[in-house]
């Protein structure tokens, strides 16, 4: 049984490295051309320019959070295709309402990498519980699934009793779903009596998977793998295993992305190790996404995995990078801490808390220097009352007093 999906994953960082940059013009230059909404947000980019990733960098971010009002303006994705809509495969639609495209072709959505990293190979047979209906999940899952070989049970969700039945009678090895669905079927089949010791393996995703509840699930048999994924760009990494069966540390990043984590409300990248935001740039040619900002927080993981795989490992996801909150009605956004870290270069990281002292909002910048020159504060303080125009505190930190969770602005509000 192959270790690893292909040659890709054990190839030398530098390697990748070289391969991804020499492919980002090539890539930026066809969603210039082809994708009406890219033709606008990169206007006044030279593709050919963008050979690093400083020079990546300096592109501007296009937010998961700003696609209903660019698909407002272009219907139905906002430009963002290269390929038209009438030669797409499907298209999916997510609460807000969002629009996703599918394209044509085997595993369109490069799931079968994490897939087979959790142990899915050809012959066996996987019940996907993910939705079918509107929103990509179950397409998304069945097309990996369909790459690595299995046969697939289209079950979706709910219906428990059902689920349980299906396992038992067909002996299915492997689960694809939510883990608290999981849980729900593990449960139900308890209390049916039904012998479900055939499923010994789960890819579960899309939400957040308790350690006791894999301990759990692991005493009866079943190794529970995850996956990171979005209905925009697919998969962006899973978790892989290492010698002895044992799950490795953190998640190896997808061959076919480009993956960046910046401060929260800019553009900017992060050192590595510090939480920020995910920002990705696909190499897909028919939604060719360039510098996508997910608003999920992650961080790099030093090292290499000892999966023998030798991409970029991320700690999965660690929260909302959109943290704005609102202070006596009016909204306070990372975007604005960004700015006033602009203004004063002397402040390496800042956290703008708010709380409720004495039954009034109070916001608090709480900010790292290195030394504190003189009239600092003041001039902070009036930085923060023409950015936000709202008044603000000052609180001067050490570097490293700051927790590193990725967040930039905290609403530290208790009405109880």
């Amino acid at each position: 049984m192959a270790e690893h999906y292909d040659a890709l994953e054990t190839r030398e960082p530098a390697e990748r490295e070289r391969d991804h940059l020499a492919r980002l013009p090539k890539q930026i230059a066809h969603a210039r051309k082809n994708a009406p909404g890219f033709a606008r947000i990169l206007t006044d980019v030279d593709p050919r320019a963008v050979t690093t990733r400083a020079a990546l960098a300096r592109l501007p971010v296009t937010r998961k959070s700003d696609l209903k009002a660019l698909q407002g303006e272009i219907a139905p994705l906002g430009g963002l295709n290269a390929t038209p809509v009438g030669k797409l495969a499907k298209v999916f639609m997510s609460p807000g309402p969002i629009f996703e495209p599918e394209g044509v072709g085997r595993d369109w959505w490069r799931m079968a990498r994490g897939l087979h990293a959790g142990g899915f190979r050809a012959g066996d047979l996987v019940t996907n519980t993910f939705a079918y209906h509107f929103t990509p999940a179950g397409s998304m899952l069945e097309s990996g699934a369909a790459a690595c070989g299995c046969t697939v049970v289209p079950a979706g969700v709910g219906q428990t009793e059902m689920q349980v039945a299906a396992i038992a009678a067909l002996r299915v090895s492997g689960y694809i779903g939510t883990p608290s669905f999981l849980k729900l079927i593990v449960e139900k089949a308890d209390e049916m009596r039904a012998d479900i010791t055939c499923l010994t393996k789960a890819m579960v995703g899309a939400e957040y998977l308790p350690p006791a509840l894999r301990n759990a699930l692991g005493e009866r048999g079943m190794t529970v793998m995850q996956v990171y994924a979005t209905a925009d760009l697919g998969l962006i990494a899973y978790e892989s295993r290492g010698p002895g069966g044992k799950v490795c540390d953190g998640m190896v990043v997808d061959e076919g992305i480009f993956l960046e984590i910046v401060r929260p409300g800019t553009g900017d990248p992060v050192p590595e190790g510090e939480v920020g935001e995910v920002v990705v740039t696909t190499f897909n040619p028919d939604y060719p996404l360039i510098r996508f900002a997910t608003g999920d927080l992650s961080a790099v993981l030093p090292g290499r995995s000892p999966c023998g795989r030798t991409n970029v490992r991320i700690r999965g996801w660690m929260g909302r990078a959109d943290q704005a909150t609102k202070v006596k009605g009016m909204f306070v956004q990372p975007s604005q801490v960004a700015e006033i870290l602009k203004r004063h270069p002397e402040i390496r990281r800042a956290r703008l808390v708010v709380d409720h002292a004495d039954g009034q909002d109070r916001m608090t910048l709480h900010c790292e220097v290195e030394s504190t020159p003189a009239g600092l504060a003041a001039k902070v303080v009036a930085t923060i009352r023409d950015v936000t125009k709202l008044r603000g505190e000052i609180a001067l930190k050490r570097p490293g007093d700051l927790p590193n969770d990725g967040k930039v602005v905290e609403d530290a509000r208790k009405y109880d």
